[in-house]
């Protein structure tokens, strides 16, 4: 079992938000191969507050030489991405990022016309041009996912696909009208959506994070709507073709995203708000399998009205990084070392 010990904090603070955004929420961080000029992308949404009109997909690098992040810019414009759609956008949200075997990279984000979040869709974004510095990264719509006879709405995504040897990779979403559910979407090397399994058969679960412990054992551990939830868990042992539930975590979940990462067989990381109720409190912990987990290092401990919220994770260039929202107006950062190698 990996212990706090085990972690050594190496940098940390906040990415910068574009200019005259008050509010920022939901990042995903992005991986880049060592040949790229930066470590990793981090994306995520910013306006005047959420579901605003002047909403959209914000972006910055981490650049390997200087140690710094750029300045944040746009990269998706609700009314660009509407003209795209030929329907009205209405809300921009969530944003995941995919790198395919090709070095392209593919944006996957939430958008609503009318009504909330329920009736969101996912829309693919594709970049538009290899080789884009992130001074010109842009990106054109491939298609909204199609995963519904309802005009595929309400279905959202909010946490990094898990890549599969073949250089595919499995996106988990949830489905949200209604009753709450975790779905597990394949998309094969060039990114082309092949299939969807249900993960769960509950109906208060959502923004499942995958992590797999061999190449056809995956774990699944959602958010839990109840009140006093724990985090929830179901597995497959035939890589993803058929899921059963299991019984849920001893971790709380106050009605919180999840991040997990699965670095190599009996290394998992998990972050999550770890208190009953509220998000003050986030914390990173370890397993070896998935189901027993121990406290590996204190990310955040705030009190009173303090949120902090909607964690994300990768690893590059041997260490591990974290991304999370702060008090809904920033996205801040951490990075740490493990003592043991990760092959």
């Amino acid at each position: 079992m990996v212990t706090g010990g085990a972690l050594t904090r190496t940098g940390g603070g906040l990415i910068p938000m574009p200019a005259d955004t008050l509010s920022a929420h939901a990042s995903s961080l992005l991986a880049l191969p060592a040949t790229h000029p930066s470590t990793l992308m981090a994306f995520w949404f910013a306006g005047t507050r959420e579901s605003a009109a002047d909403v959209q997909i914000a972006a910055s690098s981490f650049d390997r030489l200087t140690q710094q992040w750029s300045v944040a810019r746009f990269v998706v414009n609700r009314q660009a991405l509407g003209a795209q759609l030929d329907f009205g956008v209405r809300r921009l949200g969530n944003p995941v990022a995919w790198l395919d075997g090709t070095g392209r990279i593919h944006l996957f984000v939430v958008t609503t016309g009318l009504g909330g979040w329920a009736a969101a869709r996912i829309v693919h974004l594709r970049q538009s041009q290899l080789g884009q510095d992130f001074a010109s990264l842009s990106f054109e719509v491939d298609r909204v996912l199609p995963l519904s006879w309802l005009w595929n709405k309400s279905f959202l995504v909010r946490t990094s696909p898990l890549p599969l040897r073949d250089g595919g990779m499995v996106l988990p979403v949830h489905f949200e009208m209604g009753i709450k559910y975790p779905v597990a979407l394949r998309f094969d090397a060039s990114g082309e959506f092949v299939g969807m399994a249900r993960i769960s058969s509950r109906k208060h679960l959502l923004q499942p994070t995958l992590l797999m412990a061999s190449e056809s054992r995956w774990l699944a551990l959602m958010r839990d709507q109840r009140v006093d939830g724990k985090v929830a868990v179901a597995q497959t042992v035939d890589g993803g073709q058929h899921w059963t539930d299991l019984a849920d975590l001893s971790l709380n979940n106050p009605n919180s995203s999840v991040a997990g990462l699965a670095l190599a067989p009996g290394l998992m990381f998990l972050a999550h708000n770890s208190t009953p109720q509220g998000r003050t409190v986030l914390d990173l912990s370890a397993s070896v399998d998935g189901r027993d987990w121990l406290l590996a290092q204190p990310l955040v401990h705030g009190t009173g009205r303090d949120e902090y919220s909607y964690p994300a994770m990768a690893w590059v260039d041997n260490s591990l990084w974290v991304s999370y929202t702060d008090q809904r107006r920033v996205i801040a950062w951490q990075r740490f070392s493990i003592a043991a190698p990760v092959r």
